[in-house]
């Protein structure tokens, strides 16, 4: 492979999406088997309690991979804006 940074940004994209697209699968297949578990033996929703802590864990990764996503622009303009600037003053 070449070490072509567009390359290596590339990569560094799908390997968040990859991660994240991962973490989604094992939530909902893990949750869907304890929600099945609690449903065959009855009580109470016991099965919540990791669906929420979990899913919240879950947000946060969304989120996390959303700004690194995104962020890869904002900083191409930010340096963009201040190279400007600094071109300007001179």
């Amino acid at each position: 492979m070449t070490d072509d940074p567009l390359m290596h940004q590339a990569r560094r994209r799908v390997g968040l999406k990859i991660g994240f697209a991962i973490h989604l699968t094992v939530y909902l297949l893990v949750n869907t088997g304890l929600f099945l578990l609690n449903l065959s033996r009855g009580g109470p929703a016991w099965h919540l309690a990791p669906l929420l802590g979990w899913g919240l864990g879950l947000a946060i990764h969304g989120l996390v991979t959303l700004f690194a996503l995104r962020g890869d622009g904002l900083r191409q303009r930010w340096v963009a804006d201040e190279a400007q600037r600094l071109r300007a003053r001179g």
